[in-house]
């Protein structure tokens, strides 16, 4: 059986993936502004797994014979707009993700829904990969500092990531 509060909890967490996928699509548009074309692209690989985690929320809700209740998304707002100040938002935001999935996890327990914590567990692992791939950015952004031709190698290097649609659960 899958109770109101698993449905609440996952509505919640679907909203927030659709918020993630927003973020990101907003960062994308601000490194297009720029011309730096590699990180466009690592972000709308983001994008599209961040989409791929909210639908794969809202088929297994409906798989549960539960009900999507979908919400406003918030507007996303950029707290910085050098590359580093930006990396360093998606760290935080991808932080507080993890957050939010612990609490899903959370209910998972308090409800012994067996069934939701195996389905979270796929997102659990993501999430320690999402945060550890961000640090090891946001660390070769350090490095890099000011050097602009260093920029442009790794610009060309995200050029080249490429989504894979994820097999959730």
């Amino acid at each position: 059986m899958f109770s109101k509060k698993m449905e609440e909890a996952f509505n919640a967490q679907i909203n927030a993936e659709f918020y993630s996928e927003y973020l990101y699509l907003a960062m994308k548009s601000h490194f297009e502004e720029l011309h730096l074309n590699g990180f466009a692209n690592w972000f709308g690989v983001q994008v599209q797994e961040e989409h791929a985690h909210g639908m794969g929320m809202y088929d297994y809700v409906h798989e549960r014979g539960g009900k999507i209740n979908l919400a406003a998304i918030e507007k996303p707002e950029l707290k910085g707009d050098d590359t580093v100040a930006i990396f360093e938002q998606v760290l935080e935001h991808e932080q507080l993700v993890t957050s939010k999935i612990n609490g899903l996890v959370d209910v998972a327990e308090a409800e012994h829904d067996r069934a939701a914590l195996s389905f979270l567990d796929w997102y659990i692992k993501e999430q320690v990969e999402e945060e550890a791939n961000v640090r090891q950015l946001l660390a070769t952004l350090k490095l890099i500092g000011e050097d602009k031709k260093a920029l442009l190698m790794l610009d060309r290097e995200l050029a080249a990531r490429t989504f894979v649609a994820p097999v959730i659960g």
